[in-house]
């Protein structure tokens, strides 16, 4: 069902979803990069977690102080300062792993120790002053005051609590570096984050990303989801590493899911006329996937900040944006780019 194309030189108004996914968050930085230099686009809101909501709240931010080309800037600044920190850190491709892969580490012997010894040790253990070198990078990029003032556009983290299990969305007003860290927090490598008494784990586990925020708080019926968690793999997982990179891929792909089934059940009984479109929002579904790209990138790859390796993600980001825009930019406004049921159900 399609509605009323826009007019001749209106912008499009649409919302965005990031999904989280470490390293391959740069893959999301390419598409960002596309949208914001294509003048036809206006972002109302964006949903993010864990490195989406890096990327949500890095754009955000860009918008509030000087539009897209800020924006811009500032992702390029964001993701020159992750690879500038990782590289003063242990955890980096080998030159057997450049041979083999665009950015597998499984031939690290710093990656393969890590991995081994943070299976027996937690991050209490290992990190007991809990360092944590986002937390500097975050600092370096945004003015949370800032933000917070920012009417520029809509801006949803989500994180998990640990005590109840429940999904908490901070927005403009509460984002802060906490809320992104949480947001990002893998309970492997870090420990909980703290935030008025509560601990919280990566929002990856209960919403990657949530899109209800979007849905209820923005006018626009477009949400164009960045999904860097492959839903489908060519080849059955065998060892070890593979089965529990995997495991976190369904579990973190679980929550979109069951989001984007309720949003077909919705649309169906709109377009059926079973519930009224005057008082229901009915929304149009795109994805941008990084599917073929990153479905031969293991567990190792997510933890990767390589200068080389980020420019391929970024650079793939940048085409499949741009080819999603090619065949796609009409659509948006009218209808949905998406098949869900084919796609998800």
């Amino acid at each position: 069902m399609k509605s009323k194309t826009n007019t001749v030189g209106e912008k499009k108004k649409i919302n965005l979803a990031l999904q989280g996914g470490g390293s391959h968050g740069a893959f999301t930085w390419g598409v960002l990069d596309t949208l914001l230099a294509d003048d036809r686009i206006e972002i109302e809101g964006i949903s993010g977690t864990s490195a989406g909501a890096m990327n949500a709240v890095v754009t955000a931010y860009g918008l509030s102080i000087g539009g897209n080309e800020c924006a811009r800037e500032k992702l390029r600044e964001f993701w020159s300062e992750i690879s500038e920190a990782g590289q003063k850190g242990l955890l980096k491709p080998s030159a057997l792993d450049k041979m083999l892969s665009i950015g597998n580490m499984d031939f690290s012997p710093n990656y393969l120790f890590y991995d081994f010894i943070s299976k027996i040790f937690s991050p209490y253990e290992l990190n007991p002053l809990n360092i944590n070198p986002l937390r500097d990078v975050l600092a370096q990029t945004i003015d949370f005051d800032k933000l917070h003032e920012s009417l520029a556009c809509k801006l949803f983290i989500a994180a998990t609590n640990v005590g109840n299990g429940r999904l908490r969305v901070f927005s403009n007003k509460d984002v802060s570096i906490d809320a992104v860290l949480a947001s990002a927090c893998l309970p492997f490598l870090f420990q909980a984050v703290e935030i008025e008494g509560q601990h919280y784990w990566d929002g990856g586990y209960i919403g990657n990303p949530p899109l209800f925020p979007l849905i209820n708080e923005t006018k626009s019926p477009d949400i164009l989801i960045v999904q860097i968690n492959p839903v489908n793999i060519d080849r059955m997982p065998k060892n070890a590493r593979e089965i529990l990179d995997r495991i976190n891929t369904l579990s973190f792909n679980s929550s979109l899911m069951r989001e984007l089934r309720a949003v077909k059940f919705v649309t169906d009984l709109i377009d059926n006329g079973e519930l009224d479109k005057q008082k229901h929002k009915r929304v149009f579904v795109h994805t941008i996937e990084a599917e073929p790209i990153v479905q031969e990138l293991g567990v190792s790859s997510k933890l990767n900040t390589d200068p080389e390796y980020l420019k391929y993600l970024f650079d793939s980001g940048k085409q499949l944006a741009t080819d999603f825009l090619a065949k796609h930019f009409e659509k948006i406004g009218n209808e949905s780019s998406t098949d869900i049921a084919a796609r998800f159900m």
